[in-house]
């Protein structure tokens, strides 16, 4: 017999905690901690948490800080992981406010669990090599070489469904050495010298400038990648999830945003 909300949010108790160990290998839980966590000035003290994809885990420890400035008495807690992961754990009834995914197919699959989602920003993919590109890589086609060691993200995660896409749409076949189960998964094959190269997006190549390059791929080749955020319906402060989802359409979210190299929705 399915479960209630109530009896998920029950079970969830139970199942949290194996629920977030892939969190913690895939981005962490995070709480950002600006100038106005707790409940300063009598503001009434409220706890959130975000399940966010992990290509957002910069941008959003630093979003976290500036809604935390802004709303006195608020707390934000993130937990980054694929958007595959994520959805995984919203079916499950794991404890949470609001999410944020890296595709709009995800989310659309969780709209008995949502509410209205609404995109805050767009994205674009480009291929990291190692620091100073030593293998020579400047296109799509050069990732069909078979002496390169390729990592591409798993068909079931939205970066990967994008590579998908950009490599069929060039007729171009690409035989990685490993599929990822997230964006910084490959991010760090590439970072760690595991792998010549592998496509990830462009906000993930520019936060490991110092040891990767990154390599444009035209717009004509490339696609472009949606980031919807939505309140969860089970969620236990509803208001203030709706309130921070709200936020993030706002300019001073959108200049955060933009200024990790998002592009705007």
């Amino acid at each position: 017999m399915p479960l209630t909300p109530i009896g998920r949010r029950a079970a969830a108790t139970a199942v949290t905690a194996a629920l977030l160990v892939p969190l913690a290998a895939c981005g962490g839980n995070d709480t950002a901690k600006g100038a106005g966590g707790g409940s300063a000035g009598g503001s009434p003290s409220v706890k959130l948490t975000i399940l966010a994809a992990a290509s957002l885990t910069d941008v959003f420890r630093t979003a976290g800080a500036a809604y935390e400035k802004e709303h006195p008495g608020a707390e934000v807690t993130f937990s980054f992981a694929g958007s595959q992961q994520l959805a995984a754990q919203v079916k499950q009834g794991a404890p949470a406010d609001a999410l944020v995914t890296a595709d709009t197919k995800t989310m659309d699959g969780l709209a008995s669990e949502t509410g209205t989602p609404t995109v805050i920003a767009r994205n674009r993919l480009v291929i990291a090599t190692g620091e100073g590109n030593p293998e020579g890589i400047r296109s799509l086609k050069d990732l069909t070489d078979a002496r390169l060691k390729v990592v591409l993200a798993a068909s079931e995660v939205p970066v990967g469904r994008y590579s998908k896409q950009v490599l069929d749409a060039q007729q171009l076949t690409v035989r990685p050495v490993s599929q990822e189960p997230d964006v910084r998964a490959v991010l760090s094959k590439v970072e760690l010298g595991e792998a010549d190269a592998g496509i990830v997006y462009k906000t993930d190549a520019a936060t490991a400038t110092d040891k990767v390059d990154a390599v444009d791929i035209p717009d004509a080749q490339n696609a472009i990648a949606s980031y919807p955020a939505a309140t969860l319906r089970d969620s236990g402060n509803s208001e203030a999830a709706a309130a921070f989802v709200e936020w993030l359409t706002t300019p001073a979210a959108r200049k955060i945003l933009t200024e990790a190299g998002f592009q705007k929705p």
